[in-house]
């Protein structure tokens, strides 16, 4: 089924519009895909959906496709990055109004698939970007990357020198022992009667920053993560959503 002549071919899983590329390889490699009624179970398989029939869990894809879209988010305490999660509030849901007047503003064109760009924990706020763009997610979250995430995480009880010592030392997670690239204590605020940490990872595991922060004998108790692609968040308020990419 190759067509390497046609150069106006792509890849499948760059034309899916269902789910991020992980999501669209294993639905490949489960024989979900079929294409012109033969199973594909080969990612770097090349098509043209506009003239290919295009199968996925047994749906067809539309031949005409929505345009990529971006939105930076201020996730907001209380939601997950998943839609996956039905008895959880889903930062997806976020987009209910603008899904649902999709198709006054784009006759004839299906609605985007969205997903987040990596993941916030259920309890920790700040920007996450939403698109329906596999390959721009690819890019960002992929580990040769190295993209910096600055959190800034409120602490239970005072901190010490002790403490940013051992956290700068780092901890096992998931098997993987994580040292964040610099960890701060900030100056007091009036407003914040709590010591306050400036945490900046790379590697980007579960709970990393709260499990730094537990390696060293402290409790975050608000965690708050801030712009990792030069986007000025102060300008994105909780529950808004704004394009950084067109």
């Amino acid at each position: 089924m190759n067509r390497d002549k046609d150069e106006s071919n792509e890849r499948k899983k760059d034309v899916f519009i269902v789910a991020s590329r992980r999501s669209c390889e294993e639905l490949i490699f489960d024989g979900k895909v079929t294409v012109n009624g033969n199973v594909c179970n080969t990612p770097q398989t090349r098509v043209d959906p506009a003239k290919d029939v295009i199968y996925v869990n047994g749906s067809r894809l539309p031949k005409r496709q929505p345009r990529k879209v971006y939105f930076a988010l201020n996730k907001p305490k209380g939601y997950i990055c998943s839609s996956g999660e039905k008895e959880s509030k889903s930062v997806i849901g976020l987009f209910d109004d603008y899904l649902k007047n999709w198709d006054k503003n784009h006759a004839g064109v299906p609605a985007p698939r969205l997903f987040t760009v990596g993941r916030l924990d259920v309890a920790t706020t700040g920007l996450i970007i939403v698109t329906n763009d596999g390959d721009f997610a690819q890019k960002l979250t992929h580990p040769s990357t190295k993209t910096s995430k600055e959190y800034i995480a409120t602490i239970d009880g005072s901190v010490h020198k002790k403490h940013l010592l051992a956290i700068s030392e780092g901890t096992t997670i998931e098997g993987v022992h994580c040292i964040p690239d610099s960890v701060e204590l900030l100056p007091r605020r009036q407003d914040v009667q709590r010591d306050r940490l400036r945490i900046v990872v790379h590697d980007g595991r579960k709970h990393e920053v709260r499990e730094l922060v537990k390696s060293a004998g402290l409790e975050v108790s608000f965690n708050d993560r801030f712009p990792p692609f030069n986007i000025i968040q102060k300008a994105i308020t909780t529950h808004a959503e704004a394009y950084v990419k067109s």
